[in-house]
C-alpha cells in the first residue's frame, strides 16, 4: 500500500492493520482527492492480492471508509498508535475504535450504515 501511495505522489508515514482492517497514515498534498487515492489504493491492493493467490477466494474491499485529518504536531502520536494496531485491539474492537473516532471527530452517523462488522 505505501508504494501505491508513493506512486500517487504522496507521502505514506505508516500503514499496518489486522485481520479486519487497515489504517493508512498520509502526508496529502493539499490540491489530492483523498477519494480518488483511497480508491487506488483500494483497488490496487485487492488487485495484487488476488494475482497472488494470498487467499481461497477473490479477495475485496467492503465499501467505503473512513478518513481523519490530524495535524503536524500529532504525527508521533498517531504514527504510535497506528504502529501497536495488535497489541491495542486486545482491548477494542474495530466497531469500538471506529465509533469511537465517529464521536470524537463529532461526525453524525446512523449505525445502519456502518460497516459490515466481523465479530
Amino acid at each position: 500500500m505505501s508504494g501505491i501511495i508513493k506512486a500517487k505522489d504522496q507521502k505514506p508515514i505508516i500503514v499496518n492493520g489486522v485481520s479486519d482492517h487497515v489504517h493508512v497514515f498520509v502526508g496529502l498534498k493539499p490540491v489530492s482527492n483523498v477519494s480518488d487515492l483511497v480508491r487506488d489504493i483500494k483497488n490496487n491492493s485487492s488487485n495484487f492480492i488476488n494475482d497472488k493467490k494470498w487467499l481461497p477466494k477473490k479477495f475485496n474491499w467492503q465499501d467505503g471508509y473512513g478518513v481523519f485529518s490530524y495535524g503536524h504536531s500529532q504525527i508521533e502520536r498517531v504514527y504510535n498508535y497506528i504502529l501497536n494496531q495488535e497489541k491495542h485491539h486486545k482491548k477494542k474492537t474495530f466497531r469500538e475504535e471506529y465509533i469511537e473516532f465517529l464521536k470524537k471527530f463529532e461526525i453524525e452517523y446512523d449505525e445502519r450504515f456502518l460497516f459490515e462488522w466481523i465479530e
